[in-house]
C-alpha cells in the first residue's frame, strides 16, 4: 500500500485505472472511500475528467439516511455490483434526504469502467467486485472544516452521528488496509487535482492519455449519476 499527497494523486489513480483486471463481469470497478470531508468527491470528479467521463455512482444518492450507513454496503452490492457481475439490468433507488424516503430508480448501465465514490464504496461484499480501491484520508479537525464550510451549519449536529457510523464500518471492515492507494489530502489541494491553473484543460503530468493507453479508453457512457447529494461525504 503507497501513500501519497493529494496534489500527486490524479496521475498515480489514472495508472492504477489502466492497469487494473475486470472483477465486475466486463466492468473495471474503481472504490474511492475514506471518512467525511476527507476531498474523495473532488478526486473523484478530477480522475473521471481525465478519463472521458465514465459512468460514476456517488453513495450519498443511497445512503438510506443519517443511520444508513451500514446497510449502504449491502445495497451497493445487491442491487448494483453483483448484477452487472452477472450481466443483469442494475438499478438502486435515490433516497430523498429531505423527504426521509427512497425515491426515484437510477439504471447503471453496464460499461468498461464505473467509479464508485462515497463512504463504503470499497467495503464487503462488494470488495469482491472492486478492481482498484483508492482510500481518501485527512485529520480528523481538517474533515471537520471542511465538511461544515462545504454542507454548513446543518451538518454540525449530525457531524459525530455519522462520523460514529463511519468509525465502526472502518473499524469491522478494516477497509483502509485492502487500499491499492492512499490519499492524504492534509495540505489541501495546490490547485484543483490534476490541474495547475485551475482548468481541466491544463492537467499536470496527467493531461495526456495514459501510456498504453488502457482498453477500455473507448467505452459506452452509462447513466453516470455526477450529482452528490447529502451528506456530501467526499
Amino acid at each position: 500500500m503507497t501513500t501519497v499527497p493529494g496534489h500527486d494523486a490524479v496521475p498515480r489513480c489514472v495508472a492504477l485505472i489502466a492497469a487494473a483486471e475486470p472483477r465486475c463481469g466486463d466492468t473495471v470497478v474503481v472504490a474511492v472511500d475514506g471518512p467525511s470531508g476527507a476531498g474523495k468527491t473532488t478526486l473523484t470528479r478530477a480522475v473521471r475528467r481525465h478519463l472521458g467521463r465514465p459512468p460514476v455512482v456517488h453513495l450519498d444518492a443511497i445512503y438510506p439516511g443519517w443511520d444508513g450507513l451500514p446497510l449502504t454496503p449491502a445495497i451497493l452490492h445487491d442491487r448494483v455490483l453483483a448484477p452487472l457481475a452477472r450481466g443483469e439490468r442494475a438499478a438502486y433507488r435515490r433516497f430523498d434526504w429531505e423527504a426521509g424516503a427512497f425515491a426515484e430508480e437510477h439504471e447503471v448501465r453496464a460499461a468498461t469502467l464505473l467509479l464508485v465514490e462515497g463512504c463504503g464504496a470499497g467495503a464487503w461484499p462488494g470488495f469482491a467486485h472492486v478492481s482498484v480501491l483508492i482510500w481518501v484520508e485527512a485529520p480528523t479537525e481538517v474533515r471537520y472544516g471542511r465538511a461544515i464550510a462545504r454542507d454548513g451549519e446543518a451538518y454540525r449536529p449530525n457531524w459525530e452521528r455519522w462520523a460514529a457510523s463511519e468509525r465502526a464500518l472502518f473499524r469491522a471492515d478494516r477497509t483502509r488496509e485492502r487500499a491499492d492507494l492512499v490519499v492524504d489530502t492534509r495540505a489541501g489541494w495546490a490547485h484543483p487535482p490534476g490541474t495547475t491553473s485551475g482548468t481541466p484543460e491544463a492537467d499536470a503530468g496527467v493531461g495526456k492519455p495514459a501510456s498504453p493507453r488502457p482498453k477500455w479508453a473507448e467505452w459506452p457512457h452509462g447513466s453516470g449519476n455526477d450529482r452528490p447529494g447529502a451528506p456530501g461525504n467526499g
